[in-house]
């Protein structure tokens, strides 16, 4: 039977993973100070379910995996793409026609629930391809096919001057 492991396991565990776990979490999030939080969290809830943790050897894994799910979580709060500070007033991004809203809201509805998690994550939320990965458990090449797919069929259904070809555009 497994041994339960110790305060001082998971003190070192801190100490050898947090690297680790850091640059993953900036990766995710491409902000140092978010990264560092995500880091945080992700060990604190790891040190919350210590004991579950039988196994040294399978602890860092364990962190990751706790990292990994805590910042999908975050990406599918409202909250995660809050304004913040800037010196520079962003450009005000495209205007839409607000009547095509349920004509969009309805196409949306014909696509698979796959592609339209996709296109809502990759267009809604602002999300990047490695994140919208990242958050549905999913490949960046699913991520990429997937909202090739699916604006295809919407461009199929509402036409090209609602959802424009994004051909030769990157929008990773």
């Amino acid at each position: 039977m497994a041994r339960q492991l110790t305060d001082e396991e998971f003190t070192e565990l801190v100490h050898a993973a947090w690297p680790g776990l850091y640059r993953t979490a900036y990766l995710m999030l491409g902000d140092h100070q978010l990264a560092e939080d995500l880091t945080q969290t992700a060990l604190a809830k790891t040190y919350a379910s210590w004991r579950r943790v039988r196994e040294p050897a399978a602890a860092a894994a364990y962190a990751r995996t706790v990292l990994a799910n805590t910042a999908a979580s975050w990406f599918r709060r409202r909250s995660w793409r809050n304004e913040r500070p800037t010196e520079v007033v962003p450009d005000g991004g495209v205007d839409h026609d607000p009547s095509t809203r349920p004509a969009v809201v309805d196409a949306l509805a014909t696509l698979a629930p796959r592609q339209r998690a996709v296109v809502v994550l990759r267009y809604y939320d602002d999300l990047s391809v490695r994140e919208v990965a990242s958050a549905l458990g999913i490949s960046e090449g699913t991520v990429k096919s997937q909202t090739s797919d699916a604006l295809a069929r919407l461009r199929t259904v509402l036409g090209d001057d609602v959802v424009p070809s994004t051909e030769g555009a990157s929008h990773d």
